[in-house]
């Protein structure tokens, strides 16, 4: 990991997962410290209900990506569908720098795409009408104005409602959409897509117009399989922790 970027995505924070939480943090004292830089992309939290939230395990995983960007490891962040509400006070307390949902970095010479990976799954319709939704300033403020123990039983609610209608849909729906795919990466003349999301992590060989393309699928993490995508500038290997 010296000196490499590194991605990772969909750990799903909770007190619920505590081995998740203390690979993570392990990974922030030691291998992130030796980064070039980090880039999350998306569902660190498995639910996020407002920078105001001090629920375990938040302010401990404040306080160590704080002690990583505070040595001058940059970190970058893209929403996910879990933690969207995430907002400027957690990036002030953390110095982690939020992104756009579709992110463009020159990746060692080749233009990268970066995204959480929910915005390509346009085949499951009800989730991207409640997504539109959830995303505007007026939903948002709504919601972010209720009290702190009503937001917490909703984000509980809410979870629950979503394990079971996860149940009922097809796991095709739930995977990205082909069309879609090539549709983002023309649109940003990127050759490189990474994302997270779906948890089915591959690597994808694309062709785009004639020219050669690829997507990266991240992992999730759990307590036994923790993986990180790791990019120096001879390429990519995918490591074990």
């Amino acid at each position: 990991m010296h000196n490499a970027t590194i991605f990772i995505s969909d750990l799903h924070l909770t007190i619920e997962r505590p081995e998740v939480t203390k690979k993570f943090l392990q990974f922030l004292d030691t291998g992130a410290t030796k980064a070039k830089a980090l880039y999350i992309l998306g569902d660190l939290f498995d639910t996020w209900i407002g920078d105001d939230d001090f629920s375990p395990p938040i302010n401990r995983v404040k306080k160590h990506l704080q002690a990583l960007t505070a040595q001058g490891v940059p970190v970058f962040y893209i929403h996910g569908n879990r933690d969207f509400l995430i907002g400027k006070r957690f990036s002030e307390q953390t110095g982690v720098v939020l992104l756009d949902e579709y992110s463009l970095i020159d990746l060692y010479g080749t233009p990268t795409l970066l995204t959480h990976g929910d915005l390509l799954c346009t085949d499951d319709l009800p989730y991207q009408a409640f997504r539109q939704k959830s995303h505007t300033q007026e939903w948002q403020q709504n919601v972010l104005s209720k009290p702190l123990i009503l937001r917490i039983l909703y984000a509980r609610w809410y979870r629950l409602r979503s394990y079971f209608h996860k149940k009922k849909k097809s796991q095709d729906i739930m995977d990205v959409n082909a069309g879609t795919v090539i549709n983002v990466m023309r649109q940003y003349r990127a050759s490189r897509l990474i994302h997270g999301h779906t948890h089915r992590p591959a690597v994808h060989d694309l062709d785009i117009d004639g020219q050669k393309a690829q997507r990266f699928v991240l992992a999730e993490w759990t307590k036994d399989s923790v993986n990180l995508l790791c990019w120096t500038t001879a390429g990519y290997v995918i490591e074990h922790l």
